[in-house]
């Protein structure tokens, strides 16, 4: 299932990945808990709700999820930290990718580059986070005039004329 990667993660969220993470649990059941709770917003809801019993909580996640995910997801329903769960598996997403040496990008451009571009642009990503494979997602902005926005993580590369306009912008403001 595809997440969003830019999603900035809680110090909780981050430590309750990385226990998923550690717990070895298979991707497949991440996935099926992910699935389940996506297309049942209502369960998430009840799962929240702290006038649901724990008990009742505890029934519905043995009924409904995969039994590698029941113990973790109990735990984060008895510790209140249900609405933290797609951080949770944003962070879960970023450690397995961590430990398969892939690093994920978001390409901003007005024009979709070439094959040749983008090898390029894989092969410094691969160098400068050290992975053996860059995944990245393009993105079409037509209000970025040209060039491109880079982003990795909390790292952003803004070669594009508006950026560049902007930034022009703010020095004549700044009196610089």
């Amino acid at each position: 299932m595809k997440t969003d990667k830019e999603i900035r993660c809680s110090s909780p969220a981050v430590i309750y990945g990385k226990v998923l993470f550690e717990m070895k649990v298979s991707e497949e059941a991440v996935s099926k808990t992910r699935q389940i709770l996506a297309e049942a917003p209502r369960l998430t809801e009840i799962l929240q709700n702290p006038t649901v019993a724990m008990r009742k909580k505890q029934s519905v996640i043995n009924k409904v999820f995969p039994e590698e995910m029941r113990n973790f997801l109990k735990t984060v329903c008895a510790r209140k930290r249900t609405a933290l769960l797609e951080e949770i598996f944003v962070s879960y997403d970023r450690l397995r990718d961590e430990e398969a040496d892939l690093v994920h990008a978001v390409l901003i451009c007005t024009t979709v580059p070439g094959e040749e571009q983008m090898k390029g642009l894989e092969d410094f990503l691969c160098r400068k986070y050290r992975a053996k494979t860059a995944h990245i997602e393009v993105r079409r902005e037509d209000s970025l005039i040209g060039g491109f926005i880079l982003r990795v993580g909390s790292d952003e590369y803004d070669r594009s004329v508006k950026g560049g306009m902007d930034r022009l912008a703010q020095k004549i403001a700044g009196g610089r």
